[in-house]
């Protein structure tokens, strides 16, 4: 169900590389087939994000057909001089995203920040000036490019294919000041779920709900002071 602050998004490029964890054990990347969730939410918070509130991602619509592409790279070694790896991209790609959010209840903090309309104003507003930052698709080499758009308009690629199931896939990591359950809080925690896109669109489970998870390492806080933290009521007199 579309929630009343939520933003929809045309995310495009010439490649995307969403990396399998697993391959990277031997110096080489292989993108996943479809965007996880927590690189949608790195491209959401490209676009605007203040640690008063985080984005969840509702959903992803595949436009264009799933293709990949490898290159030779030559990343440099820890041991001295480099070595041939290959790297296996996605090309063409475009999504729909649709996202919203919700207050950090983790940071009491922030609560004087809590000025809904306004941080939707400053999303919107945000969004259609291509971001508040650069935005890559899954790595700094994956240049992208956001714009405001209709999750629904437009035809995909498979809008006719009922089902397509992709596998355990990572759906992203759990920080200390996004932490939900009781026992990961202070902690860095590793999400894997198994996406199914119907359609062409992949709902996404929200992160609290993963049922495989993996605590990685105890983690602090980041704490936000006056110094570097504009509130809700200074951007948007800066941006209305």
């Amino acid at each position: 169900m579309e929630k009343e602050n939520s933003i929809e998004f045309k995310v495009y490029g010439r490649r995307a590389l969403f990396s399998d964890p697993l391959t990277r054990t031997g110096g080489e990347k292989f993108t996943y087939p479809v965007p996880t969730y927590q690189a949608l939410k790195g491209i959401t918070e490209s676009i605007y994000w203040k640690p008063t509130f985080v984005w969840h991602i509702d959903s992803v619509r595949v436009m264009k057909q799933i293709q990949t592409e490898s290159q030779g790279m030559r990343p440099v070694d820890y041991g001295g001089g480099n070595t041939l790896s290959i790297y296996t991209y996605l090309k063409d790609v475009e999504y729909r995203v649709r996202a919203h959010f919700e207050w950090n209840e983790n940071r009491p903090d922030m609560a004087d920040d809590r000025n809904e309309n306004k941080h939707f104003f400053i999303a919107q507003r945000m969004l259609k000036r291509g971001g508040r930052r650069d935005i890559f698709l899954g790595t700094r080499e994956c240049q992208g490019y956001v714009e405001p758009c209709d999750f629904e308009e437009g035809e995909g690629a498979y809008d006719d294919v009922p089902e397509l199931v992709f596998g355990l896939m990572v759906h992203g990591f759990t920080y200390p000041d996004e932490a939900v359950r009781e026992e990961e809080k202070g902690k860095l925690t590793a999400r894997f779920w198994n996406p199914v896109m119907e359609r062409g669109v992949i709902h996404y489970a929200r992160p609290e709900d993963c049922q495989k998870r993996r605590v990685l390492r105890q983690m602090e806080m980041k704490q936000f002071t006056g110094d570097h933290f504009s509130n809700a009521e200074e951007l948007y007199e800066e941006v209305k």
